[in-house]
This record gives C-alpha cells, sequence and structure tokens, in this order.
C-alpha cells in the first residue's frame, strides 16, 4: 500500500520537480574523489608507528621521544601539520588540554591531551555549523592503571587515531560549506575524560555542533571463531537520551511517537545514507542503542550535552584481542596486536565516514522550527518551517516513512518553499524535511513538532 502512495506522489510531483528539482541522487566528484583517495597502506603505517610506542595509556611517559603517550601526541600533532602544510595550510592543528583530578582510574593528577585539527568551512551562512570525527589514541591492558606494560592498542583504537589522521590529510585538500574538526583524544580508557573535556568547551562556548562521529574499535573484519565479515560496519545511535527529566523536546518525541526520531537517528539515517552510496556493497548496520552492554565511547560525553553522535565499531569482536596483556595461552596470541587488524577493512569504515563528513559539510543546515499543523481534524499533512540562510539553497524536500519503519520510504522535493501540503495522514506515517543545495546536497532531515 505504502508503495503504490509514494508512486502516486512520485508522479504527482514529476512537473514540479521536473522544473527545478536538483538530483540528490548523483554523486558529487569531490566525494568520490575523497572516498578513492583513502589509502588502507597509509592507515597502516600509521598504525604501525602507534603501536611502535610500546603503551600510549594515558599515564604513561610523556617525557621520551619514542614510547608513551607524550611521544604519541606529538608525532600525530607533527603529522597533522605535515598534512595542513601540504594541502596549503588550511588544517589548523593545536593541542587541546587540561589537567584531571586523582579518580578511580587516575592515580595522580594527570594532563590529558587531545590532538584537534580544524578544516574550517568556506561558506560565510555555514562555518559556523560544525562536524566532529574522532578516535581515540591512549591504550591499555588488562590492569587499566597499568602505565609501564606493553600496551599496542593496535585496533582499540589505533584503528579509529589511524582513520581520522587519514580522512584529515585526504580532505584537508578540499573545501566544504562546513566546517570539519578531526579530533584524537586522550584518556578514552580512563573514563572519557579527553572527550568530555572539548564537548564541555564547545558546551560553554555555544559551538554549534551538528553532528559527530568516534570510531572506535574499526580495526578487524574477523570474528572470535575466526570468520570474515568485511562487508559492514555497525553504528550505534541513541533513541531517547538518558535524563532525569525530559526536556520539551523529549517530551514531544514521546507524545507524537518520535521515539526513532531523535536527533542521533536523523544523523545515522544520513550516515548510512551517504555511506551506502559512496561505498558499494557495503551496509552502514545501524543498531538502535547508544552503546554495546557494558562498554562506551567518545561520543558519550557530546550526546550527554545534546549534541547529535554515534560510534562505528567492527560488527564481531574478539575480546582476546582488547584490553588484554600480551601472551600466549594454548598457542593462542592474545593482545591488541597489529596483525589481528585488516586494513582494507579499517579503509572501508574511513570512506563511509569520510563520505558522510562530506555530504553533511556541503549540505544546507538541516531546516529549523519545523512543525505540523495540528489545528484541526484533517487527513492530509500540512508542515510549516523556518527559512534557511545559505546562498547556494534550492529548496527544501519533504521526506516520510511508514511508523514500522526505520527508513525514509518517500520524498517529495517542494521548492523554495516555507510550508507544503503533503497528501498523506499524519496520524499515519513519520515525517521530516530536509534542506537541498543546488548542487543536490541534502541536508540532515528535522522531525515535526505539533503546531496548534
Amino acid at each position: 500500500m505504502l508503495a503504490a502512495v509514494c508512486a502516486a506522489l512520485a508522479g504527482a510531483a514529476t512537473a514540479a520537480d521536473a522544473a527545478g528539482a536538483p538530483d540528490v541522487s548523483h554523486h558529487q566528484r569531490q566525494i568520490d574523489q575523497i572516498v578513492g583517495q583513502i589509502s588502507p597502506q597509509r592507515i597502516e603505517a600509521i598504525i604501525a608507528k602507534l603501536v611502535g610506542f610500546k603503551t600510549r595509556h594515558t599515564m604513561s611517559d610523556t617525557v621520551s621521544d619514542t614510547e608513551g603517550i607524550g611521544a604519541a601526541r606529538r608525532w600525530i600533532k607533527s603529522e597533522l601539520e605535515r598534512c595542513g602544510a601540504q594541502a596549503g595550510g588550511r588544517l589548523q592543528v593545536a593541542y587541546d588540554s587540561h589537567v584531571t583530578p586523582v579518580s578511580a582510574r587516575i592515580s595522580t593528577p594527570t594532563e590529558i591531551v587531545n590532538v584537534v585539527a580544524t578544516l574550517p568551512g568556506a561558506q560565510a551562512a555555514s562555518k559556523d555549523r560544525i562536524y566532529v570525527v574522532s578516535g581515540h589514541y591512549d591504550s591499555r591492558n588488562t590492569d587499566i592503571m597499568d602505565f609501564k606494560g606493553a600496551a599496542p592498542g593496535a585496533n582499540d583504537d589505533a584503528s579509529g587515531t589511524a582513520a581520522v589522521i587519514e580522512m584529515a590529510c585526504v580532505m584537508a585538500r578540499y573545501q566544504f560549506d562546513a566546517t570539519l574538526v578531526f579530533m584524537t583524544v586522550a584518556a578514552e580508557e580512563q573514563g572519557l575524560f579527553g572527550a568530555e573535556h572539548w564537548a564541555e568547551q564547545a558546551r560553554i562556548n555555544k559551538l554549534n555542533i551538528a553532528g559527530m562521529f568516534t570510531n572506535d574499535i574499526i580495526g578487524s573484519s574477523h570474528d572470535e571463531h575466526g570468520n570474515v565479515d568485511n562487508t559492514q560496519v555497525r553504528l550505534f545511535a541513541e533513541g531517547l537520551p538518558v535524563q532525569k527529566q525530559n526536556s520539551d523536546a523529549v517530551r514531544a518525541l514521546i507524545q507524537t511517537g518520535g521515539e526513532n526520531d531523535s536527533l542521533s537517528r536523523q544523523l545515522a539515517r544520513a550516515v548510512k545514507e551517504a555511506g551506502e552510496r559512496y561505498v558499494p556493497g557495503f551496509t552502514v548496520n545501524v543498531i538502535q542503542r547508544r552503546d554495546r552492554y557494558l562498554r562506551g565511547g567518545d561520543h558519550m560525553p557530546f550526546l550527554e550535552r545534546g549534541y547529535a553522535a554515534l560510534r562505528f565499531t567492527e560488527p564481531h569482536e574478539d575480546f582476546d584481542h582488547q584490553h588484554q596483556n600480551l601472551r600466549t595461552e594454548n598457542g593462542k596470541a592474545i593482545g591488541d596486536l597489529p596483525q589481528f587488524d585488516d586494513y582494507d577493512y579499517i579503509a572501508r569504515v574511513a570512506r563511509v565516514n569520510a563520505a558522510a563528513l562530506a555530504s553533511l559539510a556541503l549540505a544546507p543546515a538541516a531546516p529549523q522550527n519545523v512543525r505540523v499543523r495540528t489545528a484541526q481534524l484533517e487527513n492530509d499533512t500540512s508542515l510549516v518551517w523556518q527559512a534557511n540562510t545559505e546562498p547556494d539553497l534550492a529548496g527544501y524536500r519533504i521526506v516520510w516513512r511508514a511508523t514500522t519503519a526505520a527508513d525514509w520510504q518517500g520524498a517529495q522535493f517542494v521548492g523554495n518553499v516555507n510550508e507544503f501540503k503533503v497528501k498523506l495522514s499524519k496520524d499515519d506515517y513519520f515525517f521530516g524535511v530536509q534542506a537541498v543545495d543546488r548542487d543536490g546536497n541534502v541536508s540532515v532531515a528535522t522531525y515535526p513538532q505539533p503546531l496548534r
């Protein structure tokens, strides 16, 4: 039934689309180039360098030039600066540091240092909109407080760190409307301290963080039984936030059945669409949870401050190769060693990240103040929204899906207007409004709130 309705609406919209609708399904040449330039060989070299520091434990040596977290962060910064210089100097690389006090996983006051590379947006109306991608460069072994023992952390999380560095080096050669932040963070294993500090500063400074991805344990395509699955990645996306008291926005989602239309779920839909379009044969498997049981990641401090944030993780984890002292048991090597990483797989995950980041940073902002009129009984759906400010805006696109569906099933470009009536019942479908620019770049969808 829905397919027939969608087809009928698509037919009705053909004249309007032909009159000026951008092609939202074609490949952007710039994004294809970025995806094609992500190199598994460079990713492998970055991971080898990080593993070579012996340990990157948050409380490890900061003076040595060859071992410990200090040497690791200085090398990461120099590598990002090198890439930035080769790309014309637009990549702004800096440390973001603070001292965290003694806590359950910090035995002495410790300086936590993130390495942050910022690629400023080139469009005045969009440059304050920011997309963040991260990996954590610290590592650990079995004893979380052991800062001297070898902890190579090849998968957890040199894999995510290498992906972020590679993306920064490739994407620094291109321009985007919005700003991109490539961040390697510390102290994830000790309590998410690096990401928490940066996210809190973003909140204090009222930064417009439109989306955040963390890449944590994206290194292996093998499960604990040796089976290979290199065709998918898990993308964890929170629904309703965990709050002692629900905000007005969350209450509105609950009241209208929009539990699956949180900011993070909308971001996940956009990431899945872009990733699967530009990396064919690879599935972005959206997991409708904040994270795995008993685990957490650097997206969580962003979620806790109201930002849309997601976590990329490999499909099948082998826990013998995470958080383990290096050893051999019954002939099996235990520990997070580079020989267990799949560099082609990491590159594919990095390509999904890069395609999604580029798509979002080239697109307009998600429409604001989207409302659905509910003042009178009617079988149609009237949507209204606030006008975007981008100079290259072409108009807006209304998307919809059945209440039992996870992804958008129908769409109609409606032109550069601020109100439109869809011949579908608001009681039977979920709706969203997207902004579209003249090149066919599409924003994340915004879920409508009731307007009485």
